[in-house]
């Protein structure tokens, strides 16, 4: 696959706040000795050239399965009017600059997507850089999305941010439309879960709901999971 090139592209869910519900993301492979330099190259970049009303943000994808296996993401999230004049524009000199130099430390291209936020469960204005994902296939989306909001209200403890979205374009032959993202203020937050935060009386009442959900969300079936960490943020 050739390198990726941002302009010409149109990833995986992403932290998005409250006033904002559209995300794009690129996904793509970088060696460990040209980590750094990826990341200075986007610091440097979106600290002089922050795209109005546009949150960017780069991840580390720490945990995945082979064939999951980019190591890095950028993701912009933000109002669709935002987003739309984000890439209704050229970027001039700067832009274009910041382009070939980011592709020469890149490896390789792996995939990019963009969706929407359905529904979300926490406090938007803490910080979750550590954060679980989990990819699914719903055979309906709309009982999917119903019961799916009921499990966020109810089996979000404190301390921890639950989104769920879905996918609008970038999808693979798996077929994969929603997504899940748990979000943690730490690594041991995302080492031991949510059931971790929660009381022994609190994870049996998540479980009734938990199965509750499986009998009335229409079928759905996991595509993929794995933890990804957050580099930077530019808002």
């Amino acid at each position: 696959m050739k390198k990726l090139i941002f302009c010409a592209l149109l990833f995986m869910a992403c932290v998005v706040y409250s006033q904002e519900s559209y995300w794009t993301s690129y996904q793509f492979i970088v060696e460990p000795d040209q980590v750094g330099t990826v990341y200075k190259l986007t610091n440097d970049y979106y600290s002089a050239n922050q795209p109005a009303g546009v949150t960017v943000s780069l991840w580390e994808n720490h945990f995945n399965d082979n064939a999951n296996n980019f190591t890095h993401a950028i993701v912009f999230s933000g109002s669709l009017d935002d987003l739309g004049n984000m890439y209704g524009q050229d970027g001039g000199t700067a832009w274009q600059l910041f382009l070939v130099q980011l592709n020469q430390h890149i490896k390789d291209g792996h995939s990019s997507r963009m969706g929407t936020l359905l529904g979300h469960q926490g406090d938007m204005d803490q910080d979750f850089p550590f954060q679980r994902y989990y990819i699914v296939h719903a055979e309906d989306g709309g009982k999917w999305n119903a019961a799916y909001k009921k499990v966020l209200a109810a089996n979000t403890p404190a301390g921890m941010l639950g989104l769920m979205g879905n996918f609008t374009s970038g999808v693979s032959p798996e077929g994969e439309n929603r997504w899940v993202i748990q979000g943690y203020k730490d690594f041991k937050g995302a080492i031991g879960g949510a059931g971790a935060m929660r009381t022994e009386a609190e994870n049996a009442a998540a479980d009734k709901v938990w199965e509750t959900f499986l009998a009335t969300n229409g079928e759905s079936h996991l595509v993929r999971s794995g933890l990804r960490i957050r580099m930077g943020q530019w808002k």
